[in-house]
C-alpha cells in the first residue's frame, strides 16, 4: 500500500464539502448542539509568500486596506454567530491560524484578539498561534503573550539554507534562529517547530542536521510533515517517486525524537511529556471526536454533530483572491452556505478516524457511550485489514495503532473514509 497518501487532520476533507442547496440559518444548526466545550478558531488567509508545498487557503502580498476590511467582516462574522449561539456557548481552546496570522500588525492583531475576545473565555483558555520567520516580531510577539497566547507554532521547515530554498521557502536560518530567540524571550509555554522532510537534495545526514537545530531550542512540541506534492502548489510538477526515501526520514526522525525524550502524539506530532514539561498549554478538555468548533473567516470551517460548513475553497491564486473579496463585500452570516451533512455512519468514521491516528488510539468504551455499537462490529473488515498488516493491536479497552501503524497514517486515514466522501473527493474540480 502506498504510505503516503493524504493528510487526514479532519475528516471529512474539505473537499467533500459542496454549496448546501437550502441554506439553513446558523440559529437552527447550533440550536440543538452541545455548546459547553467548543473550540474557537479564527482564519487569517494572508502569507508574505507562498511555499512551494502550500495548498492551504492563503494570498500572499495583502495592502493594509485589505487587511482591515477582512477585520471588519470578520467583526460581522462574529456577530451573527454569536446570535445563533445566543450566548449559551463555552470555550475550552482557541487558536489563530492561517495563512500566517503574524502577517497582521500588531494593531491588528490587538484587533483579532478584541473579535475572538468577544467569545467567552477567550483570554483564559489555551490559545495557539501559527507564525513564520519573517513575521515573527517583537511587537508582534508582544500583543499575542499579552493577549494570553499559550502555543506559538512556527513554520521552520528546514534549517538548511538551500532545502529551504528547495521547497520554494526561501528564508536564511539567521532570520530563523532569531524568530526563534524572540519567541522565547516573549515566554510563551510552548512553542512548536514544524520540520519537513523529503525535501530535494535532502539526506539522513541534513535531515539530522535540521532536527537536532530544532532540539537546541528544546521545543515544547516539534511537529515532522511528510513533502507532499499537491495541485495547483509550486512543486506540482515533481515526478519522482520517493515514498521509501520519505519513510527513511520518518524512521530516523521519530527514533531521534523518542530518544531526546519526547512521546509520539500522531505520525506528525512530538512532545516532551506535560509532566516534564515547564509549559501549561499542551493539553485542554476539548475533544476532536465529539465537540464542535466555530471557525471565523473566509477559510474556516465550523463543526456540529450533524453538519460541518465553511466557505468555498480554493488553492489557485486568482480563485483564492475572488473568494477573499466575496467575503469582504458579506454583510449577512447568518447562514451556512457550503458544507457536508453527517448521517450516523459518518459520526461513526469521524469519530474512529480522529481516534484511529492519535497514538493513545480508539477508547472502545467512549466509542460504546456514544453510538451504542462496538468499533470492531462498526468497521469489521476495515480494521481486520489493517491488523493483518501488523498495523493494528486491540484490547478490551482500546484499539491502537502500532509504531508501524502510526507510520501508515496518511495511508490508513483515506482508507477509512467512506463511498460517500470518496465519490465526492474524486469528482471536486481542484482550482
Amino acid at each position: 500500500m502506498n504510505q503516503y497518501q493524504a493528510y487526514v487532520y479532519a475528516y471529512p476533507h474539505k473537499t467533500a464539502y459542496r454549496p448546501l442547496p437550502t441554506p439553513p440559518a446558523l440559529r437552527d444548526v447550533w440550536a440543538d448542539e452541545p455548546l459547553d466545550t467548543l473550540f474557537l478558531y479564527l482564519h487569517v488567509p494572508f502569507c508574505e509568500m507562498r511555499c512551494g508545498f502550500c495548498n492551504l487557503f492563503t494570498r500572499t502580498g495583502a495592502p493594509e486596506e485589505l487587511t482591515n476590511a477582512y477585520l471588519d467582516a470578520l467583526d460581522r462574522q462574529a456577530t451573527a454567530v454569536l446570535d445563533a449561539l445566543d450566548g449559551d456557548g463555552s470555550f475550552a481552546t482557541a487558536a489563530f491560524g492561517g495563512g500566517t496570522p503574524t502577517y497582521l500588525t500588531a494593531p491588528e492583531l490587538e484587533r483579532l484578539c478584541d473579535i475572538a475576545g468577544r467569545f467567552p473565555g477567550f483570554g483564559a483558555i489555551p490559545l495557539g498561534v501559527e507564525t513564520s520567520p519573517a513575521t515573527a516580531t517583537t511587537d508582534r510577539l508582544t500583543v499575542l503573550a499579552e493577549r494570553g497566547t499559550t502555543r506559538i507554532s512556527i513554520g521552520v521547515q528546514s534549517f538548511l539554507d538551500e532545502e529551504a530554498r528547495a521547497a520554494v521557502r526561501p528564508q536564511k536560518r539567521a532570520e530563523v534562529e532569531a524568530a526563534l530567540d524572540r519567541i522565547r524571550a516573549a515566554g510563551f509555554p510552548t512553542l512548536n517547530i514544524d520540520l519537513i522532510y523529503g525535501i530535494d537534495g535532502q539526506t539522513p545526514a541534513t535531515w539530522m542536521h535540521s532536527l537536532n537545530a530544532a532540539l537546541a531550542w528544546r521545543p515544547e512540541e516539534v511537529y515532522l510533515y511528510p513533502l507532499y506534492v499537491r495541485p495547483k502548489t509550486g512543486l506540482e510538477h515533481r515526478a519522482q517517486d520517493w515514498d521509501d526515501y520519505r519513510a527513511t526520514l520518518y524512521r530516523i526522525g521519530r527514533d531521534h525524537l523518542l530518544a531526546e525524550g519526547y512521546e509520539q502524539v500522531s505520525m506528525r506530532m512530538f512532545r516532551i511529556p506535560p509532566a516534564s514539561s515547564s509549559g501549561t498549554g499542551n493539553g485542554t478538555e476539548y475533544c476532536c471526536q465529539s465537540d464542535g468548533m466555530v471557525g471565523l473567516g473566509c477559510g474556516a470551517r465550523s463543526y456540529t454533530s450533524s453538519l460541518h460548513y465553511s466557505f468555498e475553497y480554493a488553492v489557485e491564486t486568482r480563485h483564492v483572491r475572488s473568494i477573499i473579496d466575496d467575503y469582504i463585500r458579506e454583510d449577512d452570516f447568518t447562514t451556512a452556505r457550503v458544507g457536508f451533512h453527517l448521517d450516523d455512519d459518518e459520526r461513526r468514521r469521524r469519530h474512529l478516524v480522529q481516534s484511529l491516528l492519535q497514538a493513545s488510539g480508539l477508547d472502545r468504551s467512549l466509542y460504546r457511550s456514544r453510538f451504542g455499537t462496538d468499533p470492531l462490529n462498526d468497521f469489521p473488515a476495515d480494521l481486520k485489514s489493517f491488523q493483518d498488516r501488523g498495523w493494528l493491536e486491540t484490547s478490551d479497552d482500546t484499539i491502537r495503532l502500532t509504531p508501524e501503524g502510526l507510520a501508515y497514517s496518511d495511508a490508513i486515514g483515506p482508507a477509512l473514509f467512506s463511498p460517500r466522501v470518496q465519490a465526492l473527493m474524486a469528482s471536486y474540480e481542484a482550482r
